[in-house]
Formats: C-alpha cells, structure tokens, sequence
C-alpha cells in the first residue's frame, strides 16, 4: 500500500481507539475523524456538506425532532396504567409485549423513561424483576422497523450513500420478530432469577446527601455518637469531607469541626430530619429552595450538563433548582455534590424554585420521574394531532409512493405551526451528537473508498475467503459489531464497522445487504453490558443492578439473538 493509504490506516484505528477510551463522547471523535480526513484530502469540503444532508441523516434527524413532542403526549401514560394489572405473569408479559410494540415507533429511550416510574411504584411485580427485561424489550422492539432505533437508521444513512435506495419500513421486521419472540420467552423463563428488590429496600440505598456544619453550630466539639448522628432513621453518615480532606469511614468518636461537610447515604423521604439538629443546613438549603415538595429527575443522555459538576454547570442559575441528593448505580459517589460529575442515567431529588417549571430547557435535560411537572406536556386536540399526525405520516410512507422524509417534513411543520413543536425546543434540543457521529461514519466510509483502502481490503477478502461460504464473513462481521457494541455503544459500533462490511460484501462479490443488516442487529445486541445502550444505563441506575446481574442474566439472551440473526439473515436476505 501506498503510504497516503497507510495514513487513512492510521486515522481508522486512531478512531477506534479513541471510540474505547472515550465512550461517553463519539460525536468528538467522529467530529476530529472527519477534519483529520479533510486535512489529509481524503475527502473535500463539497463531499463534508453533502454528506451533512444524506436523506438518510435528515429521515433521523426529523424522527428524533418529532419525538420531542410525541414524548410529551399522554399516549405512553395512559397505556402504562393499563399494564400492571392482573397476575404478576400477566403483568410482566403485558408491560414487555407493550413496550417492545411501543419501542418499534417510539424512542425506546423515552418508552423506558416513562414507565421506569411507573414499574418502581407498583405493588404487583417486583421492580428488580422487572426494570432490567424491560430495557430488553424494548432494545429488541427497536429492531423491528426502520425508525425503531438509530441504529437502523444510521445503518439506512449510509446504504444511501453507497448509492443503494432506501431501506424499507418494515424490511428489518421478520428477522426482529422472531428474535423478539424467542427473546421475550427465555426473559419470562428466566426472570425470576433476577434479584428480588423491594421498594422498601431500593430507596434505603438510593441517594447520596450532603449537610453542611455552619460556624454557630451546637454540634461542634462533639464527637458523631455525642450528636445523635449515628442512628438515624434510614439516613447512614458515610463520609465527612473537611478542608479538601476525605474522612471515611466516619468513626463513632470523630468530633465535628465548623465548615465539616458530612455525606449521608439513604432514604431521601427522610432528609428533613437532618434540619431539626442546629447549624446543620443541607445542600439545596444554602440555596434558600428547601421545601417539602421535592422533585425526582432523571438525567437524559443528551442533557448539557453531562460530564459537568453542579456547580460548573450553574445547576442552580440554570434551572432555578438546587439538588438534595444524588443516586447513581455502578460507580461509588463520593466527596461533595458540588463537586460530583453528571453523568447521564443520574437520578436527582431536586428542590425547585417558583420559576422550574417555567424553564424552557426541562424536557432537553431531564425527564421527571415525581414531583413537579413542567407546564410543557402537550393537552386536548394537540395532545391527539400529535399522536395521530405521527400515525398518519407513517401510514402514508407505507401506503403511498411518498417517502418518509417529505411526510416527516409536512408533520415537524404542522407540530411548529399548531405549536405542538416550537422552534426554539427544536434549537435547544437539535440532536447535534447523532447529526455529527453519522456525518463523521459518512465521511470516514467515503475517505475509505477514495483513499484506496476499501479496493484493497475488498481484494485481500476475495483471496482470504476463496471458495468460502459468505457465511463466515456474515458470522464475523456480526460478531464484531455486537462485541464493539458493548465497549463504544451501539450507534458508534454501526458506523465504524459499515463501510468495512460493505467492502467485504463487494471483495466478495455478492449482495452487501445481509452483512449490512448483520450491522444493523449486531449494534443492536446489547444484553450482556449496562453501557451499550442508552436503556441500560437507565434501569442500570433505577433497579440498583451490579453489572453481573446483566451478565448472569443477560448471556443467554445475547446467545439466542445471535443464533436467531445469523439463521435469519441468510434466509430473508440472500447472497
């Protein structure tokens, strides 16, 4: 190879590379991948801007535009009071069976948020045994149509660009019902292996509490046990920060200085309890916020305050909100929550001022599980034109030459005009972190065939694999792309490993489709990690899991999806 071939090489793997070291922040790579491919002359600045408007990338776009108002309508609510009746079998394989049908149209992200509260308060089923299959539902619903997950979409994205038409609606819809059924019955078999939980029990151990030792405090000079601080109800003292120094364990005899930051850990219904000892003030109390009413949120992925602590976000001034407590599962929160980072699937008690729920930024950043709920949610003849429009265009895309992006134009502007949508959410919340990682995944498969790498790759294919069955090509392609899934999530998994299936496909000289759909259900075969995908993350947080508990549970599902896929594959699409 030449060395300006090599070079592509370089940048390739440089972006793999730094797709595992830092997951939480693909756009960025992506983004640096498609300037260092534009430096090199890879691809030219008129190729940049085509690819920034692929049909394929504005279709997601508008989708993931037009559920920020379909997330604010009653439909996912009013299903879900529906779900949780009868016996617990009942139950479970309604809530499944609903949200899996529910993710196939909707954001399964916003599914999985609506009815994560819903699933926690109820006396029927047990949460623990719940929360993680239903994340698995609805990643598996996901994959029953074009729009079911980004993935898909991503996937659709760049086929177009290889100059293919789009895929169909409901192309990817035999392959993923058939998973879904064979997934759904080992979920039901085996979800009673799942740690028991009690509600009880999960918010005992839910939130992270700091209280501040003022200086006229009566509490100074004594030690813990002399002021009481040792047996509280359902409150732990598990840290005592002072002068930058972390204290922990806290021990019995360990006497209290002014300014001491003193860290609990427990039930978050019991906080109040802590302004009944003198010149101990809780964090949101400095703020002057602390009231009874306290409101529970939880971090969406996409928020701006991700990656940033409470106070270089200017939480306070931002939202007219100031945080009580704080609960992440999988790591161990630890120090001032000042001074913790955001991360998304966080859950938060906030104590919220007069103006929160007149904050335009809410829905962009969180969604509110209990408490105060924003004036935004869509009511009355808007709350139905917005349920129904969505029905409607998707109608027309399947009954009518008409194409999905012209009918998602027509709807976002029938949402803008009737207020539905409005155009400042659309600024807020514009999706720039998937337009980027698609946009880099176009470049980078552009670069590859302008470069030379995907002619010479296709060739070394074509002799590695000689009298081979395009099978193995198929079972590697898909096997890669689902273990990159669990390390660089899905949507960076299906874009980076794309234009190298295609190439396989090409080396090998038969239909690329069904390694680009082994793409497609590989990115979307996260069941054995919490940080492959967005609804692991969530319920990760919700259930209090250990990452074993996803493991235990979730390998013989990522078995039965991989045998289902690759048998399927070859059958509904052919060589």
């Amino acid at each position: 190879m030449l060395w300006t071939q090599w070079l592509f090489v370089a940048i390739f793997f440089a972006t793999l590379l730094a797709l595992v070291r830092f997951p939480n922040i693909p756009e960025r790579v992506f983004g640096s991948a498609t300037l260092a491919c534009l430096a090199t002359s890879f691809i030219s600045s008129t190729d940049i801007l085509n690819n920034a408007v692929n049909p394929g990338l504005v279709t997601l776009l508008l989708l993931v535009l037009c559920s920020f108002a379909y997330e604010r309508t009653s439909i996912l609510r009013r299903v879900s009071a529906l779900m949780l009746s009868g016996n617990v079998k009942t139950a479970s394989i309604k809530t499944l069976v609903f949200t899996a049908l529910s993710s196939a149209l909707i954001s399964n992200t916003a599914v999985v948020a609506t009815l994560i509260s819903t699933v926690k308060k109820n006396t029927l089923a047990n949460p623990g045994k719940l929360l993680l299959p239903l994340s698995f539902a609805a990643i598996l619903g996901g994959t029953l149509t074009l729009i079911g997950t980004s993935t898909n979409l991503i996937v659709n994205s760049l086929w177009i660009e290889q100059g293919e038409k789009s895929l169909g609606f409901f192309d990817f819809s035999l392959v993923g019902i058939v998973a879904l059924t064979v997934c759904l019955l080992i979920i039901l078999v085996r979800q009673n292996t799942l740690t028991d939980m009690g509600n009880e029990q999960l918010k005992a151990k839910e939130y992270l509490v700091e209280a501040q030792v003022k200086s006229h405090s009566k509490l100074i000079g004594k030690s813990i046990e002399d002021n009481g601080l040792r047996n509280l109800d359902a409150l732990f003292l598990v840290e005592l920060v002072r002068e930058g120094r972390l204290v922990s364990p806290v021990a019995p005899d360990e006497v209290i200085q002014q300014h001491d930051r003193l860290i609990f850990s427990g039930d978050i219904s019991k906080v109040l309890v802590l302004q009944q000892f003198d010149g101990l003030a809780l964090f949101a109390e400095q703020d002057g916020l602390l009231r009874e009413n306290l409101t529970e949120v939880l971090i969406k992925p996409d928020s701006a305050i991700v990656g940033k602590t409470l106070k270089t976000a200017g939480f306070r001034a931002r939202f007219d909100a100031a945080v009580v407590a704080i609960h992440r599962e999988g790591a161990a929160l630890s120090g001032k929550l000042g001074e913790i980072k955001i991360q998304a699937g966080d859950f938060l008690v906030l104590a919220v001022g007069n103006d929160f729920s007149a904050r335009t930024n809410l829905s962009k950043n969180f969604y509110i599980l209990s408490g105060h709920t924003p004036d935004s949610m869509l009511s009355g003849w808007r709350d139905s034109l917005a349920i129904f429009g969505f029905i409607i265009s998707i109608a027309i895309t399947l009954l009518t030459p008409i194409t999905l992006l012209s009918s998602l134009m027509f709807y976002i502007a029938i949402l803008i005009l009737t207020g539905c949508l409005t155009v400042n959410e659309i600024k807020r919340r514009f999706p720039i972190e998937i337009w980027l990682i698609v946009l880099g995944a176009l470049t980078l498969a552009q670069a590859f065939e302008n470069s030379g790498v995907a002619t010479i790759f296709a060739n070394q294919i074509e002799f590695l694999l000689a009298d081979q069955s395009a099978i193995i090509a198929l079972v590697v392609v898909f096997f890669i792309t689902l273990l990159l899934t669990e390390v660089i999530t899905n949507s960076a998994a299906a874009a980076l490993i794309f234009p190298i299936a295609y190439s396989v496909a090409v080396g090998l000289e038969v239909n690329p489709l069904p390694l680009v759909m082994a793409v497609a259900f590989g990115a979307s075969g996260s069941f054995i990690s919490p940080y492959g995908y967005q609804t692991n993350i969530m319920v990760f947080n919700a259930g209090n899991y250990k990452i074993s508990d996803f493991i235990k549970f979730g390998w013989p599902i990522t078995v039965a999806y991989s045998v289902v896929v690759l048998t399927m594959l070859p059958l509904v699409y052919s060589f």
